[in-house]
C-alpha cells in the first residue's frame, strides 16, 4: 500500500481518555434505561458512575499527553446526555410527571442549562481568556456532574429516609430549577483542582479514602447525602471567598495606581 493512503495510527494514550468518555456517556444512558424500569437507585447510581468516569478522562488525557479536540468536543456531548438530559428525565419520571407541563418545563430547562453551560465553557476554552489564580480555584456556576448529582438529591434523601416530602413534585420542581438556575450563573464554586496534601498528612489522607470508600459501598445514600448537604453550603461559602479575593485585588492595584500617580501629582 502506497505512504499516501496508509491509514494514520493512533497511539493508545490518544485512545484511553476518549474510552472513558464513552464508558461515561453509557452510565447516562443506562441511567434514563433505569428510569424507564423504574430501577431508581440503579438510575441514580449511573448517574454518579457517570460523574466518575468523567472526572476521570480530563485527568487521565493530561497525564498520558492524550489530549485532542476531538476528544474535548466528544466529552461535551458526553455531558449533555449523562449531565443534562439523564437527570432531567429521571426525575421526571421519577415524580416531576406530577405536575404534569410545569415538571415536564423544569426537565427541558435543566437539559436547556446544561447545554447552555457547556457551550458556555467551549467558547471560554476557545477564546484568548486569561486564566488567574481565582479562575483556578473556582468554577464558573455549579459544574456538570455536580449538577446532575444535585438534581437526584431528593432522590437519594428519598431512598434513605423514605418521607414523602422529599418526592413531592412541586418541591422537586422548584429544586430542581434552582439547580439548573445555578448550573448556568456566574456564582462561583469551589473546583478542588489544586488541594495539594502535605507528606506528613498522607496517611492520613489515605485512611480518609478508605473510610470514604466503606461508608459509601455499605451506606450510599447518607454517605451522599452528607456530601450533597456539604456541597450545598460550600455554594455560599465559595460566593463569599470569591468576593473578597476580589476586593482584594482591587484594593492592591488601587494601591499601585497610588505611588505610580504619586510623583506626577505631587509634580
Amino acid at each position: 500500500m502506497p505512504a499516501s493512503r496508509r491509514l494514520p495510527i493512533l497511539p493508545i494514550r490518544s485512545l484511553i481518555p476518549n474510552a472513558l468518555t464513552i464508558l461515561a456517556l453509557s452510565a447516562g444512558m443506562s441511567a434514563i434505561r433505569f428510569a424507564i424500569l423504574e430501577r431508581w437507585e440503579a438510575a441514580v447510581v449511573a448517574i454518579l458512575v457517570a460523574g466518575v468516569f468523567d472526572g476521570l478522562d480530563g485527568r487521565v488525557a493530561r497525564l498520558l499527553k492524550g489530549s485532542s479536540k476531538f476528544g474535548a468536543e466528544l466529552d461535551s456531548l458526553s455531558d449533555i446526555v449523562s449531565f443534562g438530559v439523564a437527570p432531567a428525565l429521571v426525575m421526571y419520571m421519577w415524580t416531576l410527571s406530577g405536575v404534569k407541563g410545569l415538571g415536564w418545563g423544569v426537565a427541558l430547562t435543566l437539559a436547556i442549562c446544561m447545554a447552555l453551560r457547556l457551550a458556555r465553557f467551549n467558547t471560554m476554552m476557545k477564546s484568548d481568556v486569561v486564566e488567574t489564580k481565582s479562575s483556578k480555584d473556582y468554577f464558573t456556576g455549579i459544574p456538570a456532574p455536580a449538577t446532575a448529582a444535585l438534581a437526584t438529591f431528593p432522590m437519594m434523601l428519598y431512598f434513605e429516609t423514605g418521607y414523602e416530602f422529599f418526592k413531592h413534585p412541586l418541591f422537586c420542581a422548584i429544586y430542581v430549577g434552582i439547580i439548573a438556575f445555578l448550573s448556568v450563573s456566574s456564582i462561583p464554586t469551589f473546583s478542588f483542582k489544586r488541594i495539594a496534601i502535605r507528606r506528613e498528612y498522607v496517611l492520613f489522607y489515605l485512611l480518609g479514602i478508605g473510610i470514604f470508600a466503606h461508608f459509601l459501598l455499605t451506606q450510599i445514600w447518607i454517605t451522599m447525602s452528607v456530601i450533597g448537604f456539604l456541597y450545598l453550603i460550600m455554594i455560599p461559602v465559595a460566593f463569599s471567598r470569591f468576593r473578597s479575593l476580589e476586593k482584594k485585588a482591587l484594593n492592591h492595584n488601587g494601591d499601585e495606581d497610588t505611588v505610580e500617580n504619586g510623583p506626577d501629582k505631587a509634580q
